[in-house]
């Protein structure tokens, strides 16, 4: 990235980030936190539905094709798409952590154009974690693992407590997600910034 802001910095006090003894293992496939999440969730019509595996460390691998609901001009992705691609794509490092996180900030570049039919690869990692702060980078190639660079962006999690969602969600969603009769879904609802 050129020229982040100081804000997406961390302190020297930071510490190399851990993957908690029950992540995923890598290549796991990491599946949706939530079936009306627009940018992995399988209930979205016209959401991303970005498939994410846990990588080596505190990494994840992900891809998604864009649609041609995902245009901005025309034949090629909207830049918020791709900004939302590489959010869901760092969201999904939490899930490494086993921490309940939310995006604080998101700087993004935008190096190329992606046509409509590319299937973007993206890859992220945490790079360091202060406190509440988890800190972390990710990259998104056009037509493979090691295409050319089309979206690059470093972001700030903020882990917060579960009550975040349950104060600030619509009512009727929150109840849903925590009367759903699977243990699994219920708790994973809730994993990730939705």
């Amino acid at each position: 990235m050129s020229g982040s802001s100081a804000a997406l910095q961390p302190p020297a006090d930071a510490v190399k980030p851990s993957r908690h003894p029950d992540a995923p293992a890598p290549g796991e496939l990491l599946g949706a936190h939530y079936g009306q999440c627009f940018g992995c969730g399988g209930e979205q019509a016209h959401g991303l539905h970005l498939e994410a595996r846990a990588g080596e460390g505190v990494s994840v691998s992900a891809e998604f094709t864009v649609r041609p609901a995902h245009q901005g001009a025309p034949g090629l992705a909207h830049g918020g798409v791709l900004a939302t691609a590489l959010d869901e794509t760092l969201g999904s490092l939490n899930w490494l952590l086993r921490t309940i996180a939310v995006t604080g900030r998101l700087e993004t570049d935008f190096a190329r154009p992606v046509p409509v039919g590319t299937v973007l690869y993206l890859e992220a990692e945490v790079t360091a974690v202060a406190g509440r702060k988890i800190y972390s980078t990710a990259t998104g190639r056009i037509g493979g693992p090691d295409g050319p660079v089309a979206v690059r962006a470093e972001a700030l999690f903020i882990e917060v407590k579960v009550d975040h969602f349950i104060d600030n969600g619509r009512p009727e969603e929150i109840r849903a997600a925590m009367d759903d009769p699977d243990q699994v879904r219920r708790a994973r609802a809730f994993e990730v910034n939705p």
